[in-house]
C-alpha cells in the first residue's frame, strides 16, 4: 500500500486476535473534533446517545495526548497541558487496554484520526490502522465528490471496511 499517493491498496495485513468477534466500534474524527464515521460492528450495551459517545470519546483522545506529552522523558519542550500538538510531535500513545476492551489510535499528518475498539486480547493494530487509513484515502479523499469534513458516506468505503474488519474477527 501507498500511504501518501498513489493508488495501489495492498492486501490486507492479519492482526493477531482474541477468539469470537473482535471489533467493537471505530470512530473517524477529522482535526476539529468532528466525527466524520462511527461504526459498531460488536457493542452489546448502548450507554450514551451518539453525540454524547463522540464527545467523550474525542475528549479522552485530547486529554491522553495531552498527558502523554507531558510526560515525555525526552523531550524538554513539553509545552501547554490543554494545548493540542501536531501529528507526530512529541510523545503519542498507539493504544491502551483496560479488562473490557483495547482501544488503538492513529493520527494521520492532516490530522484524521482512527480509532478502533476491540476485544482486550486484540494484539498490535498499527498495521491494520494503517491500512484502514488506506481504505479512506482510496474510497473518500481521492472521491471527486466527498466534500472535506462531512460525514463519510461512501459505500464502497463501508464495504471495504466491514469486509477487512470482518476479515480479521
Amino acid at each position: 500500500m501507498q500511504f501518501f499517493g498513489g493508488s495501489e491498496i495492498s492486501p490486507s495485513p492479519q492482526v493477531p486476535t482474541a477468539s469470537g468477534n473482535n471489533a467493537h466500534m471505530m470512530y473517524v474524527f477529522n482535526r476539529n473534533g468532528v466525527c466524520l464515521l462511527y461504526k459498531e460492528w460488536n457493542r452489546p450495551l448502548h450507554t450514551l446517545n451518539p453525540q454524547q459517545d463522540h464527545k467523550l470519546m474525542f475528549g479522552l483522545l485530547f486529554s491522553l495526548k495531552s498527558l502523554t506529552a507531558k510526560m515525555d522523558p525526552v523531550n524538554a519542550d513539553k509545552g501547554n497541558l490543554g494545548v493540542p500538538q501536531l501529528p507526530g510531535q512529541g510523545c503519542s500513545f498507539h493504544s491502551f487496554r483496560t479488562n473490557t476492551y483495547k482501544l488503538s489510535f492513529m493520527e494521520t499528518p492532516s490530522g484524521i484520526k482512527i480509532i478502533l475498539v476491540t476485544h482486550p486480547k486484540t494484539g498490535d493494530l498499527r498495521e491494520s490502522m494503517k491500512y484502514i487509513y488506506g481504505l479512506y484515502v482510496e474510497y473518500v479523499v481521492k472521491n471527486p465528490i466527498y466534500n472535506p469534513g462531512s460525514p463519510i458516506k461512501s459505500e464502497l468505503f463501508n464495504t471495504a471496511l466491514d469486509q477487512y474488519v470482518r476479515s480479521i474477527s
